[in-house]
Formats: C-alpha cells, structure tokens, sequence
C-alpha cells in the first residue's frame, strides 16, 4: 500500500514537472514576438530543415505548402493513411509540403528565411498557420495581446512569400478550430475567430485568397464535428479532405487540371520516425 502511494506521488511529481516544462515553453514563445524570426535548435528540427532544403531544390514544385504539424501530416511519410489521401487528391499538380510539426509563426519565419522557399518558384503557395501562437489556454487578459500578435506574425509571413515567389497566388487558410482544452474546449474559439477575420483583410482576391474551412468542421459554436479531428486539434481523414474539397477548385482555376505525371520531389517525413 505504501509502495502504491509513492509509486502515486512520483507520478503527480513527474506530471507538474512535465506542466512545468510545458507552460515555461509556451512562455518562452510569448515572450517574443511573432514576426521576428527563431530557429527551432532540438536536433530533430535541424535535420528536418536540411531535409526540406534538399527538397526545395529537387523536381518542380507548382503548388508549395508551408505550416505546422497540421499541414505536415498530410503529406508525410510516418502518416502513410495522410499521405495516399494528399496523392489522391493532388497528384499532377507538383504539390510539396514544407510543414513541419510544433512549429511557431517565428520558426517557419525563420526556414523561410533560411532557404526553405529560395528558388522554388511556386506557382500557388498555401499557408495555414498560428495555432501554435495560440495554444489551447489564453490566460484573462491576454487576449487582444494574443490576436494582435498572432495577426501580426501571419503577416509577416506573408510578407516573406511574396519577397521570395512574387508570382505565386497565396491561399491564406484560416485557423482550424481546436476543442483540446479539456477544463474548457471551446476556450479559444473565439480569439481564433477575431484572426480569422484579420486575416480575411489582408486577401486581396487575386495575389492573396483567403480560405476558411471551419464550418466543414465544427459547427457554429467552434465545437469539431465527430470524426474530424485525431485529438481535437490535428485533422482526420475526412478534416483533410474538407480542405482538399475547398482547395481543388482552386488548383483548377490557378493551374488547370491536374497531370498525368507529377514531377513533385519525392514527400519526406519526422528524421526521427526513420529506421535504420
């Protein structure tokens, strides 16, 4: 009995550390702001970057996408189901994904300006980011510093792409909802909505379209519908294909129908998920 309660108050210890170590990383990304640009420094991270520097300068790349682990998983190896999804839906027209996961608004500032976008050429960019900037917890107070801060991140972003592939179309995606507070799930809807709607101002309708999916997966209130999500925040299968649906018709208008062929580099995926 006794070794059950120490075994008990070892694992209580390890939690609040772990919370620790977590709330002091969400700090550490508040405390700077979202349009200066920051290197991710794990290792892990380092050898994805060189990765997706080989891949921004093998085979041809018409349709580039940037963010973080949502947009990675679609179009990675270590998520085979994602990955026959994204071919289905976009084998042809040269798409390549260039997420990758926990990634800050500063950390993909950063890669783009870091090689990551440099010679690409792509004809249609599509960006879906912020979530990470957000977190499933705003503390009181805090939330009009957050939307502005995540706004102005975003538009730094934005800024860089068109520095570096002036002829691409930009499809700027709003932020999914996320229902992963547990205490309170819909507790950051509404700030996710007040950027969304920032981020509608800076579409222009032709070099800058604005995207948003959300009502395909949640209802009105920002609660996901049963089946979209994994975990509440990263898409299922049927949460990517409602941004393929809302994409394809795009890809028609900006680049035709899709190849035969696809001249795409071959999809990478996590450095560490692979086998010796």
């Amino acid at each position: 009995m006794m070794k059950s309660k120490k075994i008990v108050a070892i694992i209580r210890i390890c939690a609040g550390f772990m919370l620790t170590l977590s709330c002091c990383a969400q700090n550490t990304v508040l405390a700077q702001s979202a349009d200066q640009p920051a290197p991710r420094t794990d290792q892990n991270s380092k050898l994805a970057h060189e990765q997706l520097l080989e891949k921004a300068s093998n085979g041809k790349i018409d349709i580039y996408f940037e963010g973080d682990s949502i947009t990675r998983r679609w179009g990675a190896t270590d998520y085979p189901q994602f990955l026959e999804n994204w071919n289905q839906n976009f084998f042809g027209w040269n798409a390549a994904n260039f997420g990758w996961g926990a990634d800050n608004i500063q950390n993909i500032l950063w890669r783009l300006r870091n090689g990551e976008l440099d010679g690409v050429h792509p004809k249609v960019i599509v960006l879906l980011a912020g979530t990470n900037n957000i977190g499933s917890f705003i503390p009181p107070g805090d939330e009009e510093s957050r939307i502005a801060d995540v706004t102005k991140g975003l538009a730094a972003i934005l800024e860089i792409m068109r520095e570096k592939a002036p002829e691409a179309t930009i499809i700027l995606t709003g932020i999914f909802p996320r229902n992963d507070n547990m205490k309170s799930p819909k507790a950051v809807i509404p700030v996710i909505n007040r950027i969304n709607e920032n981020l509608a101002k800076m579409a222009d309708g032709k070099k800058v379209r604005y995207m948003n999916v959300n009502d395909k997966l949640a209802d009105a209130d920002g609660v996901l519908l049963d089946g979209m999500t994994m975990d509440k925040l990263h898409p299922a299968l049927p949460g990517y294909q409602a941004w393929a649906d809302a994409l394809k018709p795009l890809f028609h208008e900006l680049l035709g129908p899709p190849a035969k062929e696809d001249l795409a580099p071959p999809p990478t995926g996590d450095p560490s998920a692979r086998r010796p």
